[in-house]
């Protein structure tokens, strides 16, 4: 009876909907739950001064890079939802990439899946699409997510050297604006490259606090809005600079040695978990070469479908709380 009111491209779009709201779970059970908490913290610090909130809100035309590919932007602004937030991920990257080259691509993406799904499988049209779209979506979003994660990464490993050179240059008796600009010709890349940007926004007029949080919003990182705030800081109350920024270099290491440490201790959780997530996708691609007969109920009846569905449902879960049981804040 079931199987007369639902046909199989029907149950394939009910599970694959069941998947994905299970993956908005699992995106939710693993996010930081401090994230909304921090995000709207740090728009009142930078609410309370003007023209912290000015550079941010909008930036001079001075200084304003332009895009590549304009027309494509000016079309696609009009579709792509979040259009800002799309903006600084691709911002984070270091990479100039537009909104309109990113929808090309993923619109590409979506062809070069859901085609020869269409031509080597013979699916239907809407389910090539439905596959198309899940899959051509997500691999430039994980592409641009990982390349900001490895950019940010590799930040955070030369910030404390470049915190030394300009520690270096205050007790020669140079100012900090000089002192952030020769740290940024000494040191290597993306500090180098963001530091070296701070020098010709200053040449433009723009004033270093406004440059600073503009790449902390690219680089968003605790460590380097620690630095901004102690430059703030010592701005209003005075004090020895260089003495500060020294500690904090210090602080910055201490950080990095102890975030090893718990990577360490947690790598014993994450070996398990890949272990565990990947042991039922094993075993069921080994039964479809051994056994098809014997597993193809589970891909062809209703009711193998939907414990199918129920099956991925958990193991996703239950994949996420152990990912989220491995991870630390520090």
């Amino acid at each position: 009876m079931a199987a007369t009111i639902l046909s199989p491209i029907g149950i394939s779009v009910v599970i694959g909907v069941m998947t994905g709201l299970t993956l908005l779970l699992v995106y939710v059970a693993v996010a930081p739950g401090g994230t909304r908490r921090y995000a709207r913290r740090l728009q009142e610090v930078t609410a309370r001064r003007p023209e912290v909130r000015a550079a941010v809100d909008k930036e001079r035309s001075l200084s304003r890079r332009e895009s590549a590919t304009p027309g494509m932007d000016r079309f696609f602004s009009r579709l792509v939802p979040r259009r800002q937030a799309l903006v600084d991920r691709l911002s984070k990257t270091g990479r100039e990439v537009s909104v309109g080259q990113y929808v090309l691509i993923t619109i590409g993406a979506i062809l070069a899946v859901a085609v020869p799904i269409f031509i080597f499988l013979r699916l239907s049209p809407p389910l090539c699409l439905l596959i198309g779209v899940a899959v051509g979506t997500y691999i430039p979003h994980y592409v641009v997510g990982s390349m900001g994660r490895r950019r940010t990464n590799r930040f955070i490993g030369l910030f404390p050297e470049a915190i030394d050179l300009m520690v270096r240059a205050l007790r020669a008796g140079l100012p900090i604006s000089e002192a952030i600009v020769n740290a940024g010709q000494e040191i290597g890349d993306p500090v180098g490259s963001e530091f070296r940007g701070l020098e010709a926004g200053m040449k433009l007029g723009r004033d270093l606090d406004s440059l600073l949080w503009e790449i902390a919003r690219r680089i968003d990182i605790p460590e380097f809005r620690f630095f901004i705030i102690a430059l703030n800081v010592q701005r209003e109350t005075g004090g020895n600079l260089a003495e500060t920024l020294a500690n904090l270099s210090d602080v910055l290491r201490r950080r990095r040695a102890m975030k090893a440490k718990v990577r360490a201790m947690a790598s014993e959780a994450r070996t398990s978990t890949w272990i565990l997530g990947s042991l039922p996708v094993g075993v069921t691609m080994i039964l479809m070469v051994s056994s098809p007969t014997y597993i193809a109920p589970m891909f062809s009846d209703v009711r193998g479908l939907f414990m199918t569905g129920v099956a991925v449902g958990m193991l996703l879960l239950g994949v996420a709380i152990m990912v989220r049981m491995g991870q630390f804040e520090i």
